[in-house]
């Protein structure tokens, strides 16, 4: 028996691992067990679980005008998809494209620029900046940019943007002020990708006798393209779910699901059509998927890529 267990201790330590240390890991691992999630999976349906369920049901749920009587059925879906309803979620698909596209653009040359500039202090008030902006929305913008480039505001004033045809409160304008906090969002995303790019690559291709476009052409951008698509993809999903700015700036201007479904839940729908809110609310659940199923694979690729 003393044999058996220094010949065991033994091993383990030849083996790199000390002794006791199999008791340890057996402890680790008990300490690793499913049960310790149980509190976040309990706030997690309680939190999303319970809503989406009620959601579900919802959107299901046919409401007859003449008799009162609910039935399960796909009629408020099918309603959701015709008409206004199909306008008001086009206008946000449009809508969420066009400043996902143009803040990409916009956030990449301005991250680039942070990487490659040897101020510090630059790179790092930039950042910062950048955090700020990128969670800052609301009625506090919508204010912000009325102020300022409103009907009478400062700059509008100043520059006699009014008499020139320029409006705020329309497509391009709410446009505008999504940028405001989706370019400082791109930033945050590619700055790291950016920092990924080894610099033994860029000397091989000079080595190489590759041009500076040939390198980005053939180096740079295939292998920041799964972080460049992934911030598309983030700027869309940030796009599409606001809903505070919008309202506050341009009411029922531009028309967007977030605020038809403000005006479903307030009562302005017909009788009868009560959970059209709920079925947009699906539909908009639905796009907010597929931009995840696209999203994620993407992040993991770049992840791999940039180790």
């Amino acid at each position: 028996m003393t044999i058996d267990a220094d010949t065991s201790d033994a091993g383990a330590a030849a083996g790199g691992v000390p002794a006791g240390g199999r008791a340890r890991t057996g402890r680790a691992a008990r300490s690793r067990s499913p049960l310790a999630a149980l509190p976040l999976l309990a706030f997690v349906a309680l939190a999303f679980g319970i809503p989406a369920v009620a959601l579900l049901l919802g959107a299901f749920t046919v409401t007859d005008p003449r008799t009162g009587v609910s039935a399960l059925g796909t009629a408020n879906l099918t309603e959701s998809l015709r008409g206004n309803y199909l306008a008001t979620l086009l206008g946000s698909v449009r809508l969420s494209a066009v400043v996902a596209v143009l803040g990409a653009v916009l956030g990449a040359f301005l991250a680039q620029a942070v990487v490659t500039s040897s101020s510090r202090a630059l790179r790092e008030s930039v950042l910062s900046a950048s955090g700020v902006l990128a969670n800052f929305g609301g009625v506090p913008l919508a204010f912000l940019w009325v102020a300022t480039l409103g009907n009478s505001g400062v700059v509008t004033s100043a520059l006699g943007l009014g008499e020139a045809g320029w409006s705020l409160y329309g497509f391009w304008g709410l446009a505008l002020v999504y940028m405001y906090f989706s370019v400082p969002l791109m930033v945050l995303v590619l700055v790291p990708a950016l920092e990924g790019l080894k610099t033994q690559w860029r000397e091989a291709a000079s080595n190489s006798g590759a041009t500076a476009w040939q390198y980005w052409r053939l180096v740079g951008v295939p292998v920041l393209a799964p972080s460049l698509l992934g911030g598309v993809v983030l700027l869309f999903g940030g796009a599409f779910a606001a809903y505070a700015t919008a309202a506050a700036m341009t009411g029922s201007t531009v028309p967007l699901v977030t605020l038809q479904i403000a005006d479903a839940l307030t009562g302005d729908v017909l009788v009868g059509h009560e959970n059209i809110a709920l079925a947009l609310s699906l539909d908009m659940i639905v796009v907010a998927g597929l931009v995840m199923a696209v999203y994620l694979p993407l992040q993991r690729r770049s992840t791999r890529w940039l180790r």
